[in-house]
Protein backbone atom coordinates (compact mmCIF):
# COMPACT_ATOMS: atom_id res chain seq x y z
CA UNK A 1 0.00 0.00 0.00
CA UNK A 2 1.22 3.48 -0.90
CA UNK A 3 0.10 6.72 0.71
CA UNK A 4 -0.04 10.48 0.04
CA UNK A 5 0.54 13.12 2.71
CA UNK A 6 -1.55 16.30 2.44
CA UNK A 7 -0.83 19.44 4.46
CA UNK A 8 -3.30 22.33 4.62
CA UNK A 9 -2.13 25.51 6.34
CA UNK A 10 -5.23 27.65 6.75
CA UNK A 11 -6.04 30.85 8.58
CA UNK A 12 -7.58 29.15 11.60
CA UNK A 13 -6.21 25.58 11.49
CA UNK A 14 -3.26 23.50 10.32
CA UNK A 15 -4.24 20.01 9.14
CA UNK A 16 -2.25 17.01 7.98
CA UNK A 17 -3.84 13.91 6.45
CA UNK A 18 -2.41 10.61 5.29
CA UNK A 19 -4.56 9.17 2.50
CA UNK A 20 -4.50 5.73 0.92
CA UNK A 21 -4.82 4.68 -2.72
CA UNK A 22 -8.60 5.13 -2.58
CA UNK A 23 -8.20 8.69 -1.24
CA UNK A 24 -9.50 7.65 2.17
CA UNK A 25 -7.98 9.42 5.16
CA UNK A 26 -6.28 6.80 7.33
CA UNK A 27 -5.00 9.30 9.89
CA UNK A 28 -5.09 13.05 10.47
CA UNK A 29 -4.22 15.72 12.99
CA UNK A 30 -5.26 19.31 13.42
CA UNK A 31 -4.00 22.27 15.44
CA UNK A 32 -5.53 25.70 15.86
CA UNK A 33 -3.68 28.69 14.46
CA UNK A 34 -3.39 31.45 17.03
CA UNK A 35 -4.23 34.80 15.45
CA UNK A 36 -2.63 37.84 17.08
CA UNK A 37 -4.30 41.27 17.29
CA UNK A 38 -1.55 43.62 18.56
CA UNK A 39 -3.41 46.77 17.44
CA UNK A 40 -6.83 47.57 15.97
CA UNK A 41 -6.86 46.35 12.36
CA UNK A 42 -3.72 44.23 12.81
CA UNK A 43 -4.13 40.45 12.33
CA UNK A 44 -0.88 38.46 12.59
CA UNK A 45 0.51 34.95 12.99
CA UNK A 46 3.79 34.18 14.73
CA UNK A 47 5.95 32.26 12.18
CA UNK A 48 7.69 30.24 14.89
CA UNK A 49 4.36 29.14 16.37
CA UNK A 50 3.04 28.28 12.91
CA UNK A 51 6.12 26.20 12.12
CA UNK A 52 5.78 24.34 15.41
CA UNK A 53 2.12 23.63 14.67
CA UNK A 54 3.07 22.25 11.25
CA UNK A 55 5.77 20.03 12.74
CA UNK A 56 3.35 18.83 15.41
CA UNK A 57 0.50 17.85 13.07
CA UNK A 58 2.83 15.98 10.70
CA UNK A 59 4.65 14.13 13.48
CA UNK A 60 1.42 13.37 15.37
CA UNK A 61 -0.22 11.96 12.26
CA UNK A 62 2.83 9.88 11.34
CA UNK A 63 2.99 8.50 14.88
CA UNK A 64 -0.72 7.73 15.25
CA UNK A 65 -1.24 6.30 11.75
CA UNK A 66 1.13 3.37 12.25
CA UNK A 67 1.91 3.83 8.57
CA UNK A 68 5.51 3.23 7.57
CA UNK A 69 6.60 6.76 6.64
CA UNK A 70 8.66 5.37 3.76
CA UNK A 71 5.42 4.27 2.05
CA UNK A 72 4.32 7.93 1.77
CA UNK A 73 5.29 8.50 -1.85
CA UNK A 74 4.50 12.19 -2.06
CA UNK A 75 3.40 15.31 -0.21
CA UNK A 76 0.93 17.94 -1.40
CA UNK A 77 0.73 21.36 0.28
CA UNK A 78 -2.23 23.75 0.31
CA UNK A 79 -1.92 27.15 1.97
CA UNK A 80 -3.89 30.28 2.73
CA UNK A 81 -3.19 33.08 0.29
CA UNK A 82 -1.93 36.63 0.75
CA UNK A 83 -0.61 36.27 4.31
CA UNK A 84 3.10 37.05 4.11
CA UNK A 85 6.28 37.60 6.03
CA UNK A 86 9.80 38.67 5.17
CA UNK A 87 12.98 36.90 6.21
CA UNK A 88 16.75 36.93 5.88
CA UNK A 89 17.71 34.53 3.12
CA UNK A 90 21.06 33.73 4.77
CA UNK A 91 19.93 32.70 8.24
CA UNK A 92 16.16 32.33 7.82
CA UNK A 93 15.26 34.79 10.59
CA UNK A 94 11.97 36.59 9.94
CA UNK A 95 11.75 40.36 10.25
CA UNK A 96 8.15 40.41 11.47
CA UNK A 97 5.13 38.20 12.06
CA UNK A 98 2.93 37.05 9.21
CA UNK A 99 0.69 39.94 8.21
CA UNK A 100 -2.45 38.03 7.29
CA UNK A 101 -4.93 38.59 4.49
CA UNK A 102 -7.44 39.75 7.12
CA UNK A 103 -5.12 42.59 8.25
CA UNK A 104 -6.17 46.16 7.41
CA UNK A 105 -3.19 48.19 8.67
CA UNK A 106 -2.52 49.46 5.15
CA UNK A 107 -6.09 50.71 4.68
CA UNK A 108 -5.09 54.39 4.57
CA UNK A 109 -2.43 53.58 1.98
CA UNK A 110 -5.00 51.62 -0.05
CA UNK A 111 -7.37 54.61 -0.08
CA UNK A 112 -4.59 57.08 -0.89
CA UNK A 113 -3.18 55.00 -3.74
CA UNK A 114 -6.60 54.24 -5.25
CA UNK A 115 -7.41 57.96 -5.41
CA UNK A 116 -3.88 59.02 -6.45
CA UNK A 117 -2.99 60.71 -9.73
CA UNK A 118 -0.69 57.76 -10.53
CA UNK A 119 -3.53 55.24 -10.33
CA UNK A 120 -5.96 57.49 -12.19
CA UNK A 121 -3.35 57.83 -14.93
CA UNK A 122 -2.80 54.07 -15.01
CA UNK A 123 -6.52 53.39 -15.31
CA UNK A 124 -7.04 56.05 -17.98
CA UNK A 125 -4.03 54.88 -20.01
CA UNK A 126 -5.21 51.28 -19.75
CA UNK A 127 -8.71 52.26 -20.90
CA UNK A 128 -7.24 53.93 -23.99
CA UNK A 129 -5.06 50.91 -24.73
CA UNK A 130 -8.06 48.60 -24.32
CA UNK A 131 -10.11 50.74 -26.71
CA UNK A 132 -7.34 50.50 -29.30
CA UNK A 133 -6.28 46.87 -28.83
CA UNK A 134 -9.33 45.16 -27.18
CA UNK A 135 -6.88 43.15 -25.08
CA UNK A 136 -8.46 41.94 -21.85
CA UNK A 137 -5.26 42.68 -19.95
CA UNK A 138 -5.87 46.42 -20.41
CA UNK A 139 -9.56 46.11 -19.50
CA UNK A 140 -8.54 44.54 -16.18
CA UNK A 141 -5.99 47.31 -15.57
CA UNK A 142 -8.53 50.03 -16.43
CA UNK A 143 -10.64 49.13 -13.36
CA UNK A 144 -7.79 47.95 -11.10
CA UNK A 145 -7.91 48.97 -7.46
CA UNK A 146 -5.65 47.99 -4.59
CA UNK A 147 -7.33 45.88 -1.89
CA UNK A 148 -6.42 45.18 1.72
CA UNK A 149 -6.58 41.46 1.02
CA UNK A 150 -3.74 41.69 -1.52
CA UNK A 151 -0.13 41.61 -0.38
CA UNK A 152 0.99 44.63 -2.43
CA UNK A 153 0.41 47.60 -0.10
CA UNK A 154 0.84 45.61 3.10
CA UNK A 155 4.31 44.69 1.79
CA UNK A 156 5.01 48.34 1.03
CA UNK A 157 3.84 49.18 4.56
CA UNK A 158 6.27 46.62 6.00
CA UNK A 159 9.18 48.00 3.99
CA UNK A 160 8.42 51.49 5.29
CA UNK A 161 7.74 50.61 8.94
CA UNK A 162 9.72 47.50 9.94
CA UNK A 163 13.16 48.60 11.21
CA UNK A 164 16.02 47.46 8.95
CA UNK A 165 13.80 45.73 6.38
CA UNK A 166 14.11 48.25 3.54
CA UNK A 167 17.90 48.38 3.90
CA UNK A 168 18.17 44.57 4.01
CA UNK A 169 15.94 44.33 0.92
CA UNK A 170 18.02 46.90 -0.95
CA UNK A 171 21.15 44.89 -0.11
CA UNK A 172 19.60 41.66 -1.37
CA UNK A 173 19.45 40.04 2.07
CA UNK A 174 15.68 40.19 2.71
CA UNK A 175 13.01 38.34 0.74
CA UNK A 176 9.26 38.10 1.03
CA UNK A 177 6.85 35.23 0.58
CA UNK A 178 3.41 33.95 1.38
CA UNK A 179 2.83 31.05 3.75
CA UNK A 180 3.59 28.64 0.88
CA UNK A 181 6.89 30.29 -0.03
CA UNK A 182 8.04 30.60 3.59
CA UNK A 183 7.09 26.96 4.30
CA UNK A 184 8.93 25.67 1.21
CA UNK A 185 11.98 27.64 2.35
CA UNK A 186 11.75 26.07 5.82
CA UNK A 187 11.42 22.60 4.29
CA UNK A 188 13.89 22.83 1.40
CA UNK A 189 15.90 26.05 1.63
CA UNK A 190 14.48 27.25 -1.72
CA UNK A 191 12.83 30.65 -2.23
CA UNK A 192 9.96 29.68 -4.56
CA UNK A 193 6.19 29.93 -4.95
CA UNK A 194 3.67 28.47 -7.37
CA UNK A 195 1.60 30.33 -9.95
CA UNK A 196 -1.71 30.01 -8.07
CA UNK A 197 -0.35 31.62 -4.90
CA UNK A 198 1.57 34.28 -6.84
CA UNK A 199 -1.52 35.27 -8.82
CA UNK A 200 -3.42 36.28 -5.65
CA UNK A 201 -0.80 38.73 -4.37
CA UNK A 202 -1.77 41.74 -6.50
CA UNK A 203 1.85 41.82 -7.73
CA UNK A 204 1.58 39.13 -10.41
CA UNK A 205 0.25 39.67 -13.92
CA UNK A 206 -1.94 36.66 -14.81
CA UNK A 207 -2.06 37.78 -18.45
CA UNK A 208 1.73 37.66 -18.93
CA UNK A 209 2.28 35.01 -16.21
CA UNK A 210 5.14 36.84 -14.48
CA UNK A 211 5.63 39.34 -11.68
CA UNK A 212 4.11 42.66 -12.77
CA UNK A 213 6.84 45.13 -13.67
CA UNK A 214 4.15 47.86 -13.65
CA UNK A 215 3.25 47.25 -9.99
CA UNK A 216 6.85 46.67 -8.93
CA UNK A 217 7.99 49.93 -10.53
CA UNK A 218 4.93 51.85 -9.36
CA UNK A 219 5.49 50.83 -5.73
CA UNK A 220 9.31 50.95 -6.07
CA UNK A 221 9.74 47.42 -4.70
CA UNK A 222 13.19 45.76 -4.90
CA UNK A 223 13.22 43.02 -7.56
CA UNK A 224 15.44 40.81 -5.42
CA UNK A 225 12.75 40.13 -2.81
CA UNK A 226 10.47 38.14 -5.13
CA UNK A 227 10.39 34.32 -5.12
CA UNK A 228 10.84 32.22 -8.24
CA UNK A 229 7.47 31.21 -9.69
CA UNK A 230 7.06 27.49 -10.40
CA UNK A 231 4.40 25.19 -11.80
CA UNK A 232 1.81 23.88 -9.33
CA UNK A 233 3.15 20.35 -9.59
CA UNK A 234 6.78 19.33 -9.90
CA UNK A 235 9.88 18.73 -7.86
CA UNK A 236 9.81 21.19 -4.96
CA UNK A 237 12.36 19.19 -2.94
CA UNK A 238 11.96 16.83 0.03
CA UNK A 239 11.01 17.21 3.67
CA UNK A 240 13.98 17.33 6.08
CA UNK A 241 14.90 13.97 7.57
CA UNK A 242 16.05 15.54 10.83
CA UNK A 243 12.58 17.01 11.42
CA UNK A 244 10.19 14.26 10.28
CA UNK A 245 12.52 11.27 10.30
CA UNK A 246 12.00 10.65 6.60
CA UNK A 247 12.46 12.49 3.31
CA UNK A 248 9.09 12.80 1.55
CA UNK A 249 9.09 14.30 -1.97
CA UNK A 250 7.08 17.55 -2.16
CA UNK A 251 5.20 17.16 -5.44
CA UNK A 252 2.51 19.83 -5.26
CA UNK A 253 2.12 23.27 -3.69
CA UNK A 254 -0.84 25.51 -4.39
CA UNK A 255 -3.23 28.11 -3.02
CA UNK A 256 -6.12 26.73 -1.00
CA UNK A 257 -8.93 27.84 -3.32
CA UNK A 258 -7.16 26.45 -6.37
CA UNK A 259 -6.68 23.17 -4.51
CA UNK A 260 -10.35 23.21 -3.55
CA UNK A 261 -11.37 23.83 -7.17
CA UNK A 262 -9.39 20.79 -8.33
CA UNK A 263 -10.49 18.64 -5.40
CA UNK A 264 -14.11 19.43 -6.25
CA UNK A 265 -13.56 18.06 -9.74
CA UNK A 266 -13.99 21.50 -11.38
CA UNK A 267 -11.54 20.86 -14.22
CA UNK A 268 -13.72 22.05 -17.13
CA UNK A 269 -14.49 25.66 -18.12
CA UNK A 270 -17.69 26.79 -16.42
CA UNK A 271 -17.39 24.41 -13.47
CA UNK A 272 -18.43 26.28 -10.32
CA UNK A 273 -17.58 25.66 -6.67
CA UNK A 274 -18.17 27.65 -3.51
CA UNK A 275 -16.07 27.33 -0.36
CA UNK A 276 -17.73 28.53 2.84
CA UNK A 277 -15.07 28.51 5.52
CA UNK A 278 -13.27 31.40 7.20
CA UNK A 279 -14.41 33.38 4.16
CA UNK A 280 -16.71 32.62 1.26
CA UNK A 281 -14.98 32.03 -2.08
CA UNK A 282 -16.96 31.66 -5.30
CA UNK A 283 -14.71 30.19 -7.99
CA UNK A 284 -15.31 29.32 -11.63
CA UNK A 285 -12.90 27.47 -13.89
CA UNK A 286 -12.47 29.92 -16.78
CA UNK A 287 -10.29 27.63 -18.89
CA UNK A 288 -7.23 28.90 -20.71
CA UNK A 289 -8.17 32.59 -20.59
CA UNK A 290 -7.90 35.02 -17.70
CA UNK A 291 -11.14 36.87 -17.01
CA UNK A 292 -11.14 40.67 -17.02
CA UNK A 293 -13.81 41.86 -14.58
CA UNK A 294 -15.49 45.24 -14.27
CA UNK A 295 -17.33 44.48 -11.00
CA UNK A 296 -14.42 43.41 -8.82
CA UNK A 297 -14.24 39.69 -9.58
CA UNK A 298 -10.59 38.70 -9.59
CA UNK A 299 -8.72 36.83 -12.34
CA UNK A 300 -6.53 34.14 -10.76
CA UNK A 301 -4.50 31.17 -11.87
CA UNK A 302 -6.05 27.87 -10.89
CA UNK A 303 -2.98 25.79 -11.73
CA UNK A 304 -0.23 25.35 -14.26
CA UNK A 305 1.05 21.82 -14.87
CA UNK A 306 3.47 21.49 -17.79
CA UNK A 307 1.53 22.78 -20.83
CA UNK A 308 -1.82 23.00 -19.01
CA UNK A 309 -2.66 26.49 -17.77
CA UNK A 310 -6.05 26.91 -16.09
CA UNK A 311 -7.45 30.21 -14.87
CA UNK A 312 -10.28 30.85 -12.48
CA UNK A 313 -12.58 33.76 -11.67
CA UNK A 314 -13.08 34.55 -8.00
CA UNK A 315 -15.49 36.58 -5.95
CA UNK A 316 -14.92 36.58 -2.22
CA UNK A 317 -16.41 37.66 1.08
CA UNK A 318 -14.15 37.67 4.13
CA UNK A 319 -16.72 37.30 6.88
CA UNK A 320 -18.37 33.86 6.74
CA UNK A 321 -16.70 31.90 9.54
CA UNK A 322 -16.17 35.11 11.51
CA UNK A 323 -19.93 35.69 11.60
CA UNK A 324 -20.57 32.32 13.22
CA UNK A 325 -17.76 32.77 15.75
CA UNK A 326 -18.90 36.30 16.59
CA UNK A 327 -22.51 35.16 17.03
CA UNK A 328 -21.31 32.39 19.37
CA UNK A 329 -19.15 34.84 21.30
CA UNK A 330 -22.01 37.22 22.08
CA UNK A 331 -24.52 34.44 22.77
CA UNK A 332 -26.79 34.58 19.72
CA UNK A 333 -25.62 31.08 18.77
CA UNK A 334 -24.94 28.33 21.31
CA UNK A 335 -23.60 25.63 18.98
CA UNK A 336 -22.81 26.16 15.29
CA UNK A 337 -24.14 22.69 14.42
CA UNK A 338 -27.59 23.65 15.72
CA UNK A 339 -28.03 26.81 13.66
CA UNK A 340 -29.81 25.10 10.75
CA UNK A 341 -32.53 23.76 13.06
CA UNK A 342 -32.74 27.11 14.86
CA UNK A 343 -33.23 28.95 11.55
CA UNK A 344 -35.90 26.49 10.43
CA UNK A 345 -37.80 26.79 13.73
CA UNK A 346 -39.30 30.05 12.42
CA UNK A 347 -40.96 30.67 9.05
CA UNK A 348 -38.93 33.81 8.29
CA UNK A 349 -36.64 36.34 9.93
CA UNK A 350 -39.59 38.51 11.06
CA UNK A 351 -38.43 41.33 8.78
CA UNK A 352 -34.93 41.40 10.29
CA UNK A 353 -32.00 41.78 7.89
CA UNK A 354 -28.34 41.32 8.74
CA UNK A 355 -25.53 43.13 6.92
CA UNK A 356 -22.23 41.20 7.26
CA UNK A 357 -19.53 43.84 6.83
CA UNK A 358 -16.85 43.33 9.49
CA UNK A 359 -14.31 43.76 6.68
CA UNK A 360 -16.55 45.96 4.55
CA UNK A 361 -18.55 44.66 1.61
CA UNK A 362 -16.55 42.98 -1.12
CA UNK A 363 -17.38 42.42 -4.80
CA UNK A 364 -19.60 43.38 -6.48
CA UNK A 365 -20.46 46.20 -4.03
CA UNK A 366 -16.84 46.98 -3.06
CA UNK A 367 -17.71 49.28 -0.15
CA UNK A 368 -15.04 49.00 2.53
CA UNK A 369 -16.67 51.71 4.65
CA UNK A 370 -19.89 49.73 5.27
CA UNK A 371 -20.93 48.79 8.79
CA UNK A 372 -22.18 45.50 10.21
CA UNK A 373 -25.60 45.47 11.78
CA UNK A 374 -29.17 44.25 12.09
CA UNK A 375 -31.91 46.27 10.41
CA UNK A 376 -35.61 45.86 11.25
CA UNK A 377 -35.46 44.70 14.88
CA UNK A 378 -38.81 44.81 16.67
CA UNK A 379 -40.34 43.60 19.96
CA UNK A 380 -41.39 40.33 18.32
CA UNK A 381 -37.82 39.53 17.25
CA UNK A 382 -36.37 36.45 18.92
CA UNK A 383 -33.00 34.73 18.88
CA UNK A 384 -34.16 32.34 16.15
CA UNK A 385 -34.95 35.29 13.88
CA UNK A 386 -31.46 36.71 14.43
CA UNK A 387 -29.82 33.37 13.66
CA UNK A 388 -31.91 32.98 10.51
CA UNK A 389 -31.04 36.49 9.32
CA UNK A 390 -27.31 35.82 9.80
CA UNK A 391 -27.44 32.56 7.83
CA UNK A 392 -29.58 34.18 5.12
CA UNK A 393 -27.06 37.02 4.76
CA UNK A 394 -24.32 34.51 3.88
CA UNK A 395 -26.42 33.19 1.00
CA UNK A 396 -27.52 36.66 -0.13
CA UNK A 397 -23.87 37.68 -0.41
CA UNK A 398 -23.14 34.61 -2.53
CA UNK A 399 -26.13 35.45 -4.71
CA UNK A 400 -24.66 38.88 -5.49
CA UNK A 401 -21.43 37.22 -6.64
CA UNK A 402 -23.34 34.62 -8.66
CA UNK A 403 -25.32 37.35 -10.43
CA UNK A 404 -22.05 39.07 -11.34
CA UNK A 405 -20.72 35.81 -12.75
CA UNK A 406 -23.83 35.38 -14.87
CA UNK A 407 -23.48 38.96 -16.15
CA UNK A 408 -19.75 38.91 -16.85
CA UNK A 409 -19.17 35.38 -18.12
CA UNK A 410 -20.73 33.41 -20.95
CA UNK A 411 -20.81 30.10 -19.09
CA UNK A 412 -24.01 28.18 -18.41
CA UNK A 413 -23.99 26.90 -14.85
CA UNK A 414 -25.78 23.66 -14.06
CA UNK A 415 -24.71 22.96 -10.47
CA UNK A 416 -22.67 24.26 -7.56
CA UNK A 417 -20.18 22.12 -5.67
CA UNK A 418 -19.70 23.28 -2.08
CA UNK A 419 -17.13 22.68 0.64
CA UNK A 420 -15.82 24.28 3.83
CA UNK A 421 -17.18 24.13 7.37
CA UNK A 422 -20.34 26.18 6.74
CA UNK A 423 -21.27 23.93 3.78
CA UNK A 424 -22.32 21.37 6.39
CA UNK A 425 -25.25 23.64 7.30
CA UNK A 426 -28.35 22.23 5.57
CA UNK A 427 -30.31 25.47 5.84
CA UNK A 428 -27.58 27.45 4.05
CA UNK A 429 -27.09 24.74 1.41
CA UNK A 430 -30.80 24.44 0.61
CA UNK A 431 -31.30 28.21 0.47
CA UNK A 432 -28.33 28.48 -1.89
CA UNK A 433 -30.02 25.97 -4.22
CA UNK A 434 -33.33 27.82 -3.99
CA UNK A 435 -31.95 31.27 -4.74
CA UNK A 436 -29.59 30.29 -7.56
CA UNK A 437 -32.04 27.74 -9.00
CA UNK A 438 -29.13 25.29 -9.29
CA UNK A 439 -28.48 21.91 -7.74
CA UNK A 440 -26.01 22.17 -4.88
CA UNK A 441 -23.70 19.18 -4.48
CA UNK A 442 -21.99 18.45 -1.17
CA UNK A 443 -19.30 15.78 -1.01
CA UNK A 444 -18.73 13.46 1.95
CA UNK A 445 -15.52 15.37 2.69
CA UNK A 446 -15.56 19.11 3.29
CA UNK A 447 -11.74 19.17 3.13
CA UNK A 448 -11.49 19.89 -0.60
CA UNK A 449 -8.11 21.63 -0.37
CA UNK A 450 -6.69 18.46 1.22
CA UNK A 451 -8.30 16.35 -1.49
CA UNK A 452 -7.07 18.63 -4.28
CA UNK A 453 -3.38 18.46 -3.37
CA UNK A 454 -3.73 14.74 -2.66
CA UNK A 455 -5.08 14.10 -6.15
CA UNK A 456 -2.40 16.22 -7.82
CA UNK A 457 0.49 14.80 -5.79
CA UNK A 458 -0.78 11.26 -6.47
CA UNK A 459 -1.05 11.93 -10.20
CA UNK A 460 2.41 13.46 -10.20
CA UNK A 461 4.05 10.37 -8.69
CA UNK A 462 1.97 7.89 -10.70
CA UNK A 463 -0.16 6.60 -7.81
CA UNK A 464 -3.13 7.20 -10.09
CA UNK A 465 -3.00 6.95 -13.88
CA UNK A 466 -5.29 9.79 -14.91
CA UNK A 467 -7.91 12.27 -13.71
CA UNK A 468 -10.82 10.06 -14.66
CA UNK A 469 -9.54 7.47 -12.20
CA UNK A 470 -9.01 10.14 -9.56
CA UNK A 471 -12.43 11.76 -9.68
CA UNK A 472 -14.17 8.41 -9.33
CA UNK A 473 -12.76 8.46 -5.80
CA UNK A 474 -14.71 11.62 -4.91
CA UNK A 475 -17.91 10.70 -3.04
CA UNK A 476 -21.14 12.74 -3.03
CA UNK A 477 -23.03 12.99 0.26
CA UNK A 478 -26.06 15.14 -0.55
CA UNK A 479 -27.59 16.96 -3.52
CA UNK A 480 -29.86 19.91 -2.64
CA UNK A 481 -32.44 20.60 -5.35
CA UNK A 482 -34.00 24.03 -5.81
CA UNK A 483 -37.50 24.65 -4.49
CA UNK A 484 -39.40 26.94 -6.91
CA UNK A 485 -41.82 28.12 -4.20
CA UNK A 486 -38.95 29.31 -2.03
CA UNK A 487 -37.29 30.99 -5.01
CA UNK A 488 -40.38 33.14 -5.60
CA UNK A 489 -41.06 33.78 -1.89
CA UNK A 490 -37.58 35.19 -1.30
CA UNK A 491 -37.57 37.77 -4.11
CA UNK A 492 -39.14 40.62 -2.05
CA UNK A 493 -37.05 39.60 0.98
CA UNK A 494 -33.82 39.91 -1.01
CA UNK A 495 -34.99 43.30 -2.34
CA UNK A 496 -35.39 44.51 1.27
CA UNK A 497 -31.94 43.16 2.18
CA UNK A 498 -30.44 45.20 -0.66
CA UNK A 499 -32.02 48.30 0.89
CA UNK A 500 -30.44 47.34 4.24
CA UNK A 501 -27.06 47.21 2.48
CA UNK A 502 -27.58 50.76 1.28
CA UNK A 503 -28.55 51.93 4.77
CA UNK A 504 -25.33 50.60 6.31
CA UNK A 505 -23.15 51.41 3.32
CA UNK A 506 -20.53 54.18 3.50
CA UNK A 507 -21.03 54.24 7.27
CA UNK A 508 -17.47 55.09 8.22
Amino acid sequence: MKYIGALDVGTTTVRFHILDEKANTVASSVEKVRLLYPKPGYVEIDPDELWQAIVNVINNTLRESKVNAETIVGLGISTQRCSFTTWNLKDGRHYHNFITWKDSRANDMVNEWNSSISMKGLRLGSQILYTLSRKKRYLAASVFKFMNTQISLRLLWALQHVPGLQEAANNGNAVFGGVDSWLLYKLTGRHVTDVSSASATGLFDPFTMCWSYVMINLLKLPNSIFPEVMDTCGNFGVTPKDVFGVEIPILCSMADQSASLFGSGCTQPGDLKITMGTGTFVNVNSGSKAHASVSGLYPLVGWRINDELVYMVEGASNNTGVLIEWAKKIGIIDHAAETANTARSVNDSDGVYFVPAFSGLQAPINDYTAATGFVGLKPTTGKSHLVRSILESIVYGILLLYESLCTETSFTYDKIRIDGGVSGNDFVSQLLADLTNLEVERATSTEMSILGVTFLAGLQCGLWKNREEVFKLRKIQTIFKPNAENTARYQPIIAQWRIALQRLGQWY
